[in-house]
């Protein structure tokens, strides 16, 4: 997948390279909680192999699936905002191997360097944008009466 959410389409070399430095290599079975909505968000993950489903709580529901990440996909955008709460759950849906960051090491290399902190913020910015319409889309597909009318 070469859209812009991902991490190769995203940034430019350099600032990847930088990012990549604080990396951690992290495997998950399938089934396994990445995270809960509502919780602390102090991480975030790229998918190098396997598939993670973002969730969404619906009252009364069970929780909506909301979208399907791949390889090279950033999993998590809460920790880079106040109050770095999750806004959504994620599960492993296949093994997967992530590398993960720590976001408090990645928000303090944003604020010691502009540059870097400006392609960061864009590239989830971007992501954020992507996963709100996804929710919309696939919560009125769910749940309104016409589905959500997106051709796209």
């Amino acid at each position: 997948m070469a859209s812009a959410t991902t991490l190769t389409s995203a940034l430019p070399a350099d600032h990847r390279e930088r990012l990549m430095r604080l990396a951690r290599e992290v495997s998950f079975e399938a089934g396994t909680r990445l995270f809960e909505e509502g919780r602390h968000a102090d991480r975030f993950w790229i998918i190098r192999t396997g598939t993670v489903a973002l969730d969404l709580h619906v009252p009364g529901r069970r929780a909506a699936v909301i979208d399907s990440l791949g390889h090279g996909e950033l999993v998590g955008w809460s920790w880079h905002f106040t109050p770095h709460v999750w806004q959504l759950g994620a599960e492993a849906m296949s093994p997967v191997r992530a590398h993960e960051f720590d976001a408090v090491a990645v928000r303090a290399m944003c604020a010691q360097d502009p540059e870097f902190g400006r392609a960061i913020a864009v590239w989830v910015g971007y992501v954020l944008a992507h996963r709100l319409h996804a929710a919309r889309t696939r919560l009125l597909d769910l749940y309104a009466p016409y589905g959500s009318g997106d051709r796209v």
